[in-house]
């Protein structure tokens, strides 16, 4: 799922979530896709880049929250970095933060 974020003093979270879309695949290929996508994930897990992915049960969904540089970097790694990026539709991108972050503004009353 591309490459770990630089650096920086707060991430940049998102909340994602992918339908998968297999229309045009036979099962076994489909399977094999997919196969490879969660080798990408696990790797991307290890990475930093995903901080948490999970696969909605009973459906083909697959929500997560992931940690890059910009809203770019997220294009560019839904558009072309992710083996299953043709089979997917994304849902939702929401942008997230740490709770404790939030808790120390509201402990402060948002006062710097």
């Amino acid at each position: 799922m591309g490459r770990r974020p630089s650096a920086r003093s707060h991430p940049v979270l998102f909340h994602v979530s992918f339908r998968v879309e297999h229309t045009r695949l036979g099962r076994d290929e489909f399977w094999e896709d997919w196969e490879k996508e969660t080798e990408a994930a696990l790797a991307a897990i290890d990475a930093g880049v995903i901080k948490s992915l999970y696969k909605v049960s009973g459906q083909r969904r697959v929500i997560g929250i992931v940690d890059v540089e910009s809203h770019d970097q997220l294009d560019r790694i839904v558009m072309g970095d992710l083996p299953m990026s043709h089979h997917l539709t994304l849902e939702e991108v929401l942008p997230v933060r740490e709770y404790s972050e939030f808790a120390a503004d509201v402990r402060k009353r948002w006062q710097s």
